[in-house]
């Protein structure tokens, strides 16, 4: 098995589908092996379902074989069309349910398997549970390549892209750290052969493993699901798989990311009344007031006030860790009451005032952690999970609790208890936080017939209670944390957005090539900016420029900036922010990386966001601080080659035309001069305009 770093991209993109111009992207010949698929897998021939278990020595085949399916179909929307599939065992009481859903516009299939034991008695030890249990025919002669990323660390090379060679007979497997669905691995692969190609991700906000394996005989085995599975159910008792996408695709595999990208868009990014999360410039003073821990009424007041004073176009004011009572650490958490000492009339005070000027609020929670000496810790101790002796791998003290989202008793508090404070304070968008490992809490204790039913409680109660919340406020909108991006799952991101997609933040470097690897797959996630001094440690010290807040631009951005420092440069804050506002909803479109991804300091590194439907396209460009190279050539994919393209330089006063060939084949000249810099170029379509 050789690991590559993803290295020149330009060899990867000569297998690109050749459509018309004004053809649909989504092609039928993609979609219409899709449904053929979903038909044949999910039809009335259990030996091929695209999952697997054990139900004590038996297999799935054979117990589904000997039950009578009950099929319901449903059509969704205009786009989608779910069938149910019940297998009830008389043999042992249990009940399996596949919830599958194919998509009309795109070759998509997704399902997710249930278990219900419907007897009197405990079921059979339901074991080696496999979401995803499937051979994809692959071609014995095909050069195969399995292109995967890492997960979030904190670190700068958090979201870096590889790519492995799947030679005959070749493996590999991939598995989450610590029971956080993101945390160093990443469940999204993308495999790709002979113009042809296959996504398969795993939702699951817990512990996940999925292993590839090529045969010898034109085959491509792919298993996955959580990780360990060795439990019975009580009677009554539920268990889920994770959900499972399969998503086909023509061409290179940076199309087939552009086919995924699409997808995210028409059918998992959450919305709200029907529209889209807005991309937007948010802001808050962490870094000012040490999280929370030293902010009160006042001082947000007056952040707020300031910000509209210079005229930034401000979306939501965001109250971070610290608001609640605690000892002075804002990692004490498990008092979720508002510290009236700070705040006597609430953070409803704050968010009036910002709501009043025309911004909505951001409050920050982190439930799930239970700190020692909290009103969790002290009085419901039956509904937390201790932890064992930490092996020195894990991330958490020893001294914290879980609160157990597996325990309906303990849900239902919390349910009621955020409900009425997002209510009571003024609340427009639930930030969750999770800074620690849980998944040896799930594993301390369990019984050897019972491994892994906690982790599976648990994470159906996590999803649970986000829907809970949006059901409740119809009008609230959800941002994920988990240290920075350790929980970008699917079921996750269809509830939510990362407005802090990893917390290694503010550093240019790492900051673009976070962008670069992220954008690959999630089509809307944040970072955030500085300027100056941090009280939680994160300094910054090049002052307000373009090359730092250009490598932090996404589809939401955090402003971190002293608002007491009148000294700040606010007019070109003012312009750069114009830029963001202008460029961002881009950020929605394809995208295509036009260099290798890189942290090396002496590199360029550039990528391309694109509309072809009407003729748009942004091209972000960084000379790094070693460059020696002042200029380069991108050549950029999915334009029109027969049409003429005006090209501005943004922040400059240049502006060009350029046919699309000649952007495509020769290239986009990017011209920098000074090291430390960066490009940012808006491509449109130039009706009868000559090229210059």
């Amino acid at each position: 098995m050789k690991l590559m770093l993803l290295a020149c991209l330009g060899h990867a993109y000569a297998a690109a589908i050749a459509v018309a111009a004004d053809a649909p992207f989504v092609q039928p010949s993609e979609v219409g092996p899709a449904h053929s698929w979903f038909e044949e897998r999910f039809g009335a021939d259990v030996s091929k379902l695209p999952f697997s278990f054990k139900v004590g020595d038996e297999s799935s085949a054979d117990v589904l074989k000997r039950c009578k399916a009950d099929v319901k179909t449903t059509q969704l929307d205009g786009s989608r069309v779910q069938r149910t599939i019940t297998w009830t065992d008389d043999k042992t009481g249990l009940e399996t349910q596949a919830v599958v859903v194919r998509y009309a516009d795109y070759p998509s299939v997704e399902w997710t398997v249930y278990f219900k034991n419907g007897g009197e008695h405990d079921s059979p030890v339901i074991s080696d549970i496999h979401a995803v249990d499937v051979s994809q025919p692959v071609p014995p002669e095909a050069s195969t390549i399995l292109h995967h990323m890492k997960g979030s660390r904190a670190a700068p090379n958090d979201f870096e892209p590889y790519e492995m060679g799947l030679t005959m007979r070749a493996e590999a497997a991939f598995r989450s750290a610590g029971g956080r669905g993101t945390n160093g691995s990443w469940p999204y692969f993308n495999v790709n052969w002979a113009d042809h190609g296959l996504i398969v991700a795993l939702g699951w906000p817990g512990q996940w493993r999925v292993r590839f394996e090529r045969d010898g005989a034109g085959g491509l085995a792919i298993r996955g699901g959580q990780e360990t599975t060795h439990f019975k159910l009580h009677a009554g008792e539920s268990a889920r798989t994770p959900l499972v996408v399969l998503q086909w695709y023509q061409g290179d595999w940076i199309r087939g990311q552009n086919v995924w990208r699409r997808w995210m868009v028409a059918h998992n990014l959450p919305r709200l009344g029907g529209q889209l999360p807005p991309t937007q410039l948010v802001a808050c003073s962490s870094h000012q007031f040490g999280e929370m821990i030293n902010a009160n009424e006042e001082n947000q007041k007056h952040f707020i006030d300031r910000y509209l004073e210079e005229k930034l176009p401000l979306a939501y004011w965001w109250m971070d860790a610290g608001w609640y009572v605690n000892d002075g650490a804002w990692t004490t958490t498990g008092t979720w009451e508002v510290d009236k000492k700070r705040f006597p009339n609430g953070l409803r005070a704050v968010t009036d005032h910002a709501r009043r000027k025309g911004l909505k609020a951001i409050v920050w929670f982190e439930p799930e952690r239970v700190a020692p000496g909290t009103w969790l810790y002290n009085e419901r101790p039956q509904w937390l999970l201790a932890p064992p002796k930490n092996p020195g791998d894990q991330l958490y003290d020893e001294r914290w609790r879980l609160l157990n989202l597996g325990n309906d008793e303990a849900r239902n508090w919390l349910v009621g208890h955020v409900n009425a404070l997002l209510k009571s304070e003024g609340i427009d968008l639930y930030r969750q936080d999770f800074n620690m490992d849980p998944v040896l809490y799930w594993r301390a204790g369990e019984a050897l017939d019972r491994q892994g039913i906690t982790e599976n409680r648990y994470v159906a109660g996590y999803l649970a209670y986000w829907d809970a919340l949006l059901e409740a406020n119809p009008g609230l909108r959800i941002d994920t944390c988990s240290s920075g991006g350790r929980r970008l799952d699917l079921e996750t991101l269809r509830r939510s957005v990362p407005l802090v997609r990893s917390d290694c933040l503010f550093e240019p470097t790492s900051q673009q090539a976070h962008t670069y690897g992220l954008s690959l797959w999630l089509p809307y996630h944040g970072t955030g900016t500085l300027v100056g001094k941090s009280a939680i440690g994160q300094n910054t010290t090049e002052g307000v420029n373009e090359y730092d807040f250009r490598s932090h631009m996404a589809s939401s951005v955090t402003a971190c900036w002293d608002m007491r420092d009148r000294t700040l440069d606010y007019e070109k804050l003012r312009r750069l922010t114009g830029e963001l506002a202008r460029i961002s909803p881009f950020y929605q479109a394809d995208y295509y990386p036009l260099t290798p991804h890189t942290l090396a300091p002496d590199a360029w590194i550039a990528w391309q966001f694109n509309r072809p439907e009407s003729g748009e396209a942004v091209v972000q460009a960084f000379r790094r601080q070693e460059s020696t190279q002042a200029e380069t050539r991108l050549k950029l994919r999915g334009l029109d080659p027969d049409a003429s393209y005006r090209i501005e330089a943004l922040g400059t006063d240049q502006a060009w035309t350029e046919s699309g060939a000649v952007l495509m084949d020769a290239g986009l000249k990017a011209v920098l001069p000074e090291q430390r810099s960066a490009g940012l170029y808006q491509l449109s379509k130039a009706e009868n305009e000559p090229v210059t």
